[in-house]
């Protein structure tokens, strides 16, 4: 597993510790999604749908902090909309840095030679780029040509610099199995710190309803690339391999709504960051009052 062994021991004690105080139900990763505003038009996003008055909103430095502080949760993941548009991002991954929280920033790649000197390396720190595949997979997915192009460059250019570096991965049912590990194979040539991969989760207000996996084709789907990677052991997953074996279909969880919560600009969405039926203002409300 890419997971470095500071983080999981930090996760793991924090776990222990839920589990000794009698706390059944905690975060695990706080999602964060400061602003919806985006620079790409992906088929299968549908976030720059919103009118503009939403668009233009953003979370504060201080609403971003409240957030963890409110959760507690020992890592955040931030999203979007693309995270680099934030003029408050550097501002904001330091903060939480501060706080010693594992920070993953997301981002499309687009803006990252622009703003990548804004950011300083640390042990806590990971670019995650986003790369649905190789070059017809990918630009196909944000529907634009040179974008694979434009994310590889980035991804030299952060690992120059010292940065802990992955890819996140969504795939649709497009994604070719063989394809896929032959992509895994390059990034792991590229000497990337890990790779998370999902499949595409349909979003209602996503243009492209088409694309997205039911869960037979999903299993199918991961059970033919990790195969392929001698069960995915060939690639740094940066995920716990209990999930990997879940989208492989060799297991079954029941759900755990709380354990990756989302902030956006509309508050707190219930109950969880796949599922919205509707938002309250605070993490104890989330938490107390979502059924």
């Amino acid at each position: 597993m890419g997971i470095p062994l500071k983080q999981a021991a930090k996760i793991g004690s924090y776990v222990v510790k839920q589990h000794l105080t009698g706390v059944k139900r905690y975060p695990l990763v706080l999602m964060l999604e400061p602003l919806f505003r985006c620079n790409l038009a992906c088929a299968g996003c549908g976030k720059i749908d919103y009118p503009d008055d939403i668009l233009n909103q953003r979370l504060s430095y201080d609403e971003c902090m409240q957030a963890i502080d409110e959760c507690g949760a020992p890592a955040v993941s931030i999203a979007g909309g693309e995270p680099l548009l934030h003029r408050e991002m550097p501002k904001i991954v330091d903060g939480f840095l501060a706080k010693n929280k594992f920070v993953i920033l997301c981002t499309n790649a687009l803006l990252m030679s622009k703003k990548i000197d804004q950011y300083k390396p640390h042990p806590n720190f990971t670019w995650s780029i986003h790369l649905d595949g190789d070059k017809a997979m990918h630009d196909h997915s944000v529907c634009l040509d040179g974008v694979y192009e434009k994310a590889l460059d980035a991804i030299k250019l952060a690992k120059s610099k010292g940065f802990r570096t992955q890819i996140n991965c969504t795939l649709f049912s497009n994604a070719i199995p063989e394809r896929v590990a032959q992509f895994f194979d390059l990034m792991m040539e590229m000497g990337l710190d890990g790779i998370t991969i999902s499949p595409g989760y349909a979003y209602e207000r996503a243009p492209d309803q088409d694309s997205f996996l039911n869960r037979d084709r999903t299993k199918k789907l991961f059970r033919d690339i990790l195969s392929r990677g001698n069960g995915g052991k060939n690639w740094e997953f940066t995920q716990s391999s209990l999930f990997l074996d879940f989208l492989a279909g060799n297991q079954a969880y029941e759900c755990t709504p709380w354990s990756m919560p989302l902030r956006c600009v509309f508050g707190w969405q219930k109950p969880c960051y796949l599922l919205g039926e509707g938002y309250v203002k605070t993490f104890k409300e989330l938490m107390e009052d979502t059924e």
